[in-house]
């Protein structure tokens, strides 16, 4: 189905789920936005990360135990 169709059959829908349709695009095209911001971002830090030891100094408490204290 092209987009011309998906148009023509969207335009028969009641007002109320023409606008859900809207909405949920709308949401899912800001959801793979941000996904491709995030993932930029990473790849653009990834150097930093795997050189820097300041930036990855308290990793090495990954793996130890924590006790909360009250």
């Amino acid at each position: 189905m092209g987009m011309i169709e998906i148009i023509r059959e969207i335009k028969r829908l009641p007002m109320d789920k023409r606008l859900r349709i809207v909405e949920q695009t709308l949401k899912s095209i800001r959801e793979t936005e941000n996904k491709n911001q995030l993932r930029r971002a990473a790849i653009a830090l990834y150097g930093d990360y795997a050189t820097d030891k300041e930036l990855t100094s308290l990793t090495s408490l990954d793996f130890e135990d924590f006790y909360e204290t009250r």
